[in-house]
């Protein structure tokens, strides 16, 4: 069996996360048993939620626990398999973590998914066609429920949600407006992604010059807001609402450090009466077929067309990682592990 590289959570951040909180190390791949399939990793997800799990505290998932395999979606190969629904050559989608290679139970439910690459690359189902892309589904047809014509807004505009949430939003007869960290980013958005108008934050960065920018890409307000970083750039957001305004909260990445996030005006939400709503789209399993289905659709019609950043090997995931926190990348962050 072949030797696997992995990446431990060693402790945990004291305040902001650093290449000291992880620790490579390598071991033996054990002997498969009945019913477990061996893959072979080519690619591995990094996504903000996973700076959430690294602490301590209470959450909605209960944090990684140290010295263990650093928890994360793979894309990969089936090298060997003694479970008759997988072959060698299989491509698959799983949650095999920091690490080369992963054993995998068959057996259980979820855990490993045959994918097809005939007009979707692999490595799309880590993003515009996985967990991020069925995000930005569920934030907006579930929760925001946009009709056409109406304004909606996405934080993190780039990324894998927010390019995705681009797409699927003006597949819906929307305005949509976005918010990223620099030119070159919200010029992407505004040229390749189809955003309406996209704001620079780094260049708005208070709630007064925000709103300001909000008030002119937003001559109408905002009917729906998906929020990825929350701080400001929410209290921002409050302040144009109109009244029934439906806010998806996926992510507060501006307090993922340990930071309060208080808001400014939550009278707002009161006034407006807004619908507020945070979710796990892990809790919501039974909608994944329908939104796989319409984004692997969006990408065949090349009418989604996300970007990647791309580390190479293993070594590389820890100092990729907090490059994403910082918003170094530009589109989805992958770890290429062949």
């Amino acid at each position: 069996m072949p030797r696997n590289q992995q990446i431990l959570l060693d402790n945990r951040p004291q305040g902001e996360a650093t290449a000291a909180n992880f620790k490579l190390v390598a071991n033996d791949t054990p002997a498969l048993k009945d019913g477990e399939v061996l893959v072979r990793h080519h690619y591995l997800s990094l996504d903000p939620y996973m700076r959430g799990r690294m602490n301590e505290s209470k959450s909605y998932a209960q944090p990684q626990p140290l010295g263990e395999v650093m928890i994360g979606g793979t894309v990969g190969e089936v090298v060997e398999s003694r479970h008759p629904k997988f072959a060698a050559g299989d491509q698959v989608v799983g949650m095999g973590g920091w690490q080369e290679y992963s054993v995998v139970d068959g057996n259980v439910p979820g855990m490993l998914r045959k994918v097809d690459t005939t007009h979707v690359p692999l490595s799309y189902y880590l993003g515009a066609v996985g967990m991020p892309g069925v995000t930005a589904w569920y934030g907006l047809v579930k929760i925001i429920e946009p009709k056409a014509g109406e304004t909606v807004v996405v934080s993190a505009a780039t990324g894998a949600v927010g390019s995705t949430y681009a797409a699927l939003a003006k597949a819906r007869g929307c305005r949509v407006v976005g918010i990223a960290g620099g030119p070159e980013k919200c010029k992407y958005a505004v040229e390749e992604l189809g955003f309406d108008a996209c704001i620079d934050y780094r260049e708005h960065p208070d709630v007064k010059t925000m709103g300001k920018a909000l008030k002119e890409a937003c001559p109408k307000g905002i009917d729906g807001y998906f929020e990825n970083v929350g701080g400001y750039i929410l209290d921002a957001v409050l302040l144009r609402t109109n009244a029934f305004a439906r806010i998806a909260v996926c992510g507060m990445i501006a307090g993922y450090d340990g930071q309060p996030l208080p808001l400014q005006n939550p009278a707002l939400i009161l006034v407006n009466r807004l619908k507020v709503q945070g979710f796990i789209v892990s809790e919501h399993m039974e909608v994944w077929p329908q939104a796989l289905q319409e984004l692997g659709t969006l990408v065949a019609q090349g009418k989604l067309k996300p970007r990647e950043s791309i580390a190479q090997g293993i070594a590389s995931a820890p100092e990729a990682f907090l490059g994403l926190l910082k918003g170094k990348n530009f589109g989805k962050q992958l770890v290429k592990l062949t």
